[in-house]
């Protein structure tokens, strides 16, 4: 399979996730973009971003128009999400690849938790 294949493959996997649970396409990606891509860890997250970016928007819109989003309850959030980001963009480049890989799987148990006892 071509590498434009692949990268097709592995950003439909990411958007199905996204779009059905809500998110959760970079658990998808990050591993894909190493693996398949040969990107190092620290790019793959920030690949990872920049791709689920517009398949969250889309997956927003798309939740939207179906009248399963209320905007006004979201709102509060996208302002800490925003600070959240900028801070976590910041700081990216100076937390360890050893950190990163922790704390991506923390997130990743955490939501497993969370997910099977709630």
């Amino acid at each position: 399979m071509s590498d434009t294949k692949r990268a097709g493959v592995a950003g439909g996997a990411a958007g199905l996730v996204n779009g059905f649970f809500g998110g959760g396409g970079g658990m998808v990606l990050v591993p894909l973009l190493m693996s398949r891509c040969g990107l190092e860890r620290r790019k793959a997250f920030a690949c990872s971003v920049a791709i689920i970016f517009p398949l969250c928007a889309l997956s927003a819109a798309i939740y939207f128009w179906k009248g399963n989003l209320d905007v006004m309850t979201a709102l509060p959030y996208l302002a800490g999400g925003l600070v959240g980001g900028l801070i976590g963009g910041k700081i990216f480049k100076k937390v360890s690849v050893l950190w990163l890989k922790r704390a991506f799987s923390l997130l990743i148990l955490y939501g497993a938790w969370t997910s099977l006892t709630g």
